[in-house]
């Protein structure tokens, strides 16, 4: 009988703790509904920058081709068989349907481009720009940041890569980067104006950048200069308004403009997502044609 007693007092002693806490959390405040809309708020603060950009550009970017020159894209696009070359760079009829809509952009297409943005700098060298002389520029290929990130220095024999000139007397070195086969970014070694720099159209951490282009310039100081990088006064470069994409593949040809307009010299980029559609003709015509347009 006693046994009984205390069961019954302990189970009314839990009913009252249960009954205690429902009403407690009853009257307590609603939490937020979980939010599921992170790509819309990714997409909604791109967005947003973009149009500061726009605000800020003046005159405005060519939103398309001469008719003309949009005629012969077409007819670019139908070719079959048709390969283009540029230095020692070459691309085929699959390689020019990157830069169809929606498409990723290949090592052939950046690869490519940067030979024209090469061109176009040896080209213009003596002319001015804001009224100061086009930077000298050298642009690698896609394969020297793979080379960098796997190998290092040594292993990925980078010292080869400078043999017939030395970046030290470039104002400007160019470096497109591939992220994990996932991601294009551009970065430069700029020596005009003691900076490593690092543009992302999605805005992701670059610390890698940063980091493996520092260790590549001492190492190829301490090789060819015989002595270790003054480092003094230069820092790791993060422009506050690059223009940021609003989809999943547009990242490469957000790196072909951010490494043109680099190549120019310009200190801000004149392009935001809504110039897409119009820079991928573009590039179709300036590829064909073996040269970089000057409308832009």
């Amino acid at each position: 009988m006693h046994m009984i007693l205390v069961l019954n007092i302990l189970l009314q002693q839990i009913f009252r703790r249960a009954l205690d806490r429902a009403h407690a959390t009853i009257r307590s405040p609603k939490p937020a509904p979980p939010f599921s809309g992170n790509l819309e708020r990714l997409q909604a603060a791109q967005a947003e920058k973009n149009k500061k950009i726009d605000q800020r550009i003046r005159p405005p970017f060519p939103t398309s081709l001469p008719p003309e020159a949009d005629a012969q894209v077409d007819k670019y696009l139908r070719s079959r068989g048709k390969v283009w070359k540029c230095a020692r760079e070459q691309v085929g009829e699959q390689d020019l349907s990157r830069l169809r809509p929606g498409q990723w952009l290949n090592d052939e297409i950046i690869n490519f481009y940067g030979a024209l943005i090469q061109q176009s700098s040896e080209e213009n060298k003596e002319n001015d720009v804001a009224g100061m002389k086009r930077p000298k520029v050298h642009q690698f290929s896609t394969f020297f940041w793979s080379k960098l990130k796997s190998s290092g220095y040594e292993k990925g024999r980078l010292a080869k890569w400078t043999k017939s000139f030395d970046i030290f007397q470039k104002d400007i070195v160019l470096i497109p980067v591939n992220h994990n086969n996932a991601h294009w970014t551009a970065a430069a070694i700029n020596f005009r104006d003691k900076r490593i720099e690092s543009y992302d159209s999605m805005g992701m951490d670059r610390t890698s950048v940063y980091k493996l282009l520092r260790q590549y310039v001492s190492d190829e100081h301490r090789n060819k200069k015989k002595k270790e990088f003054d480092w003094t006064g230069w820092e790791d470069y993060d422009m506050e308004d690059v223009p940021q994409q609003e989809n999943g593949y547009d990242c490469g040809v957000f790196t072909c403009q951010f490494l043109a307009t680099l190549a120019r010299g310009e200190k801000h980029f004149p392009f935001t997502q809504k110039n897409m559609p119009y820079l991928r003709r573009r590039m179709i015509w300036e590829i064909c044609n073996g040269r970089l347009r000057d409308d832009s």
